[in-house]
């Protein structure tokens, strides 16, 4: 297993690779080839990432370009694999006939929009950043992923997964790993990398949640909802909320994700469980969120954005070092009041202990 991590963006996909696995062993060449031929290019986009990467260096917003604006161009891989494709909407422009062309578009404001909006980020990096995003990439491709530079969307295969730009927590999770590349640059790997991967689902959450005006208590906590076909038993990829509950289907398995240490997952696969393992943040976020009540993005999401860009989370990080350095935002913003007492009952609801 190679370690990923630190050395620069890593390539970052919303479906994690056991969910691709299971559906690739499938006997029905409908579900099982899609998901083949989607790990295939998950594979050759990863090695292109770490063969291409160099550390930090991302495009820059262009010089005379107004600050605190969103600047996003939508491609069209036209079901071809060549990045970025053509030029089919660019931040001037109108909204067209294709649905999922406007969708991206709007996701990647939604997105621009809450970092801008609740933390005074400006863009991704928090230097302007363009948002290029690619849509109808490759032929009935089962993800969508960030790769260090730009968005890139799939159009699903239509049997188990839909349109990737349907969900705007997917567009919203899958930036934040640029935030995270320009901030913190957790390691992809064990618990640091489990803790990139819950970061996103937060703060996708979090995209979602603003655009739509909702609570704490009103939010469904879900990411990916809308996402899965009609035929299949589940939700969403992923719940906040209840992990472990998003699906139990006969093609895509039983969602394998604990709620917390007692139920942490060992294993060498998905860069040591990333995907699975970050449903023990991620339950710890929800349980904050609720506890501290109104606006998710207010309180418990500047509590985890002080820690992302703070400049204390080391890219190795494990679980207990992040839930520490929570409680220490908690107590700096807030003082020793309900906020920092919210915080350290959800970890400890997770079975992690802080200061």
């Amino acid at each position: 297993m190679t370690r990923h991590g630190g050395l620069g963006p890593v390539f970052c996909t919303i479906v994690p690779p056991h969910i691709l696995d299971r559906l690739a062993r499938n006997e029905d060449p409908a579900l099982s080839g899609p998901a083949r031929r989607s790990l295939e290019r998950d594979a050759l986009e990863r090695t292109r990432r770490r063969l291409t990467t160099v550390a930090g260096a991302t495009a820059a917003a262009p010089a005379g370009q107004e600050t605190g604006n969103a600047h996003r161009t939508i491609y069209d891989a036209g079901h071809g694999t060549d990045l970025p494709g053509g030029e089919v909407r660019a931040e001037d422009g109108r909204p067209g006939a294709d649905a999922t062309v406007n969708r991206a578009f709007s996701g990647l404001g939604a997105t621009f929009e809450l970092y801008l909006r609740a933390y005074a980020r400006d863009s991704v990096d928090g230097r302007g950043l363009p948002l290029n995003a690619t849509v109808h990439y490759d032929q009935k491709y089962n993800n969508a992923f960030w790769n260090g530079e730009q968005m890139v969307f799939g159009d699903g295969d239509g049997e188990v997964f839909l349109d990737f730009t349907i969900p705007v927590d997917v567009i919203g999770h899958e930036l934040t790993h640029g935030v995270t590349q320009h901030s913190a640059n957790l390691a992809y790997f064990g618990q640091s990398g489990a803790l990139n991967e819950s970061v996103s689902d937060v703060f996708g959450s979090l995209v979602k949640q603003y655009a739509l005006g909702q609570t704490a208590a009103e939010a469904d906590w879900l990411i990916g909802a809308g996402l899965l076909a009609p035929s299949v038993t589940g939700t969403a990829l992923r719940s906040m909320k209840a992990p472990g509950t998003a699906y139990d289907d006969d093609a895509l398995g039983r969602d394998p994700q604990p709620a917390s240490m007692e139920h942490y997952v060992h294993t060498g696969s998905d860069n040591g469980g990333v995907h699975i393992n970050s449903g023990i943040p991620n339950h710890a976020f929800y349980l904050t969120a609720v506890a501290l009540g109104g606006h998710a993005w207010e309180k418990a999401g500047q509590i985890w954005y002080d820690v992302l860009t703070g400049g204390k989370l080391k890219p190795d990080a494990d679980f207990a070092d992040f839930a520490a350095l929570t409680a220490a935002a908690a107590r700096a913003r807030y003082g020793a009041g309900g906020e920092l007492q919210g915080v350290q009952k959800a970890w400890a609801e997770v079975g992690i202990r802080t200061p």
